[in-house]
């Protein structure tokens, strides 16, 4: 069975406190775009991991697949498979492409061996993966609170929009973002502000984490002053970098302009 696990952006993003068990509570609204990933997943006589594409960092046995599957295996009898992830997402980009693996291994397992999971319980099972990992189950935008894995419904629309990411080929671990991170109740609520005309946001709907990644890469700074150049209704940085997003009125082509990075552009739906 053949999937495309695709990225998702952060439409906002406020870190509002530092939890007991370390993590951070935060609210964003998350939103699905179509820069994918493939990932293929077949009956087999023995369990095997493969990837192309992006080189994956680190021991092949961590990669959220595998251990999706040895998450169903606990508590399902479904038999050994093979799996290719073909990796064109950038890693460690704030888009979230990991996480998007790891929840369609769960959701293409229930496919595949008709295990019959509700969408909580298959969320329930992605929450053990990985914080931005349950959002992927149902794929929908979503207004994103507690660790980022909880969810509810939120007024926005921008099917038709046009959307272009620049990701500049620098990686940003979580523990990077987060140094100097002073978490604080939001000062405008997020929800609210998204139902305004997307020409209202450029001031008023910010990603926490930029006020430190920004300075100590300017190169990021420039690409979203230069989405901005360009046209965009609404630039940010999304997650914890260092991807930058534009969000265009009209169909717009800057493969060119932008030909030093990496460059997804499309449709939002």
């Amino acid at each position: 069975m053949l999937t495309f696990p695709n990225a998702k952006i952060n439409i906002g993003l406020h870190i509002t406190e530092k939890r007991t068990d370390g993590f951070h509570n935060l609210e964003s609204c998350f939103y699905p775009v179509g820069w994918c990933d493939a990932l293929e997943i077949l009956p087999a006589q023995e369990l095997s991991f493969h990837n192309s594409g992006i080189p994956i960092p680190g021991d092949s046995q961590n990669n959220l697949c595998l251990k999706a599957y040895y998450l169903l295996k606990k508590d399902f009898d479904i038999p050994p498979v093979w799996i290719h992830l073909h990796k064109v997402v950038p890693i460690g980009a704030g888009l979230g492409g990991g996480s998007a693996d790891g929840a369609f291994t769960i959701t293409t397992l229930n496919k595949l061996f008709s295990l019959k999971l509700t969408t909580e319980q298959m969320q329930q099972y992605a929450r053990q993966l990985g914080s931005d990992c349950a959002f992927f189950v149902e794929n929908q935008p979503k207004y994103c609170f507690g660790k980022g894995d909880e969810f509810d419904e939120i007024g926005i629309h921008l099917k038709g929009k046009y959307i272009i990411l620049v990701n500049p080929n620098i990686h940003i671990s979580t523990a990077e973002a987060y140094t100097g991170i002073l978490p604080h109740a939001a000062e405008v609520d997020l929800k609210e502000i998204l139902k305004q005309p997307i020409a209202m946001w450029k001031d008023l709907v910010k990603n926490d984490f930029e006020k430190n990644l920004l300075l100590k890469y300017p190169v990021i700074a420039n690409i979203k002053h230069e989405l901005y150049q360009y046209g965009a209704s609404y630039a940010s940085m999304t997650g914890s970098g260092s991807t930058v997003f534009g969000i265009f009125d009209n169909t717009i082509d800057l493969k060119q302009a932008f030909n030093k990075y990496m460059i997804w552009q499309g449709e939002l739906l």
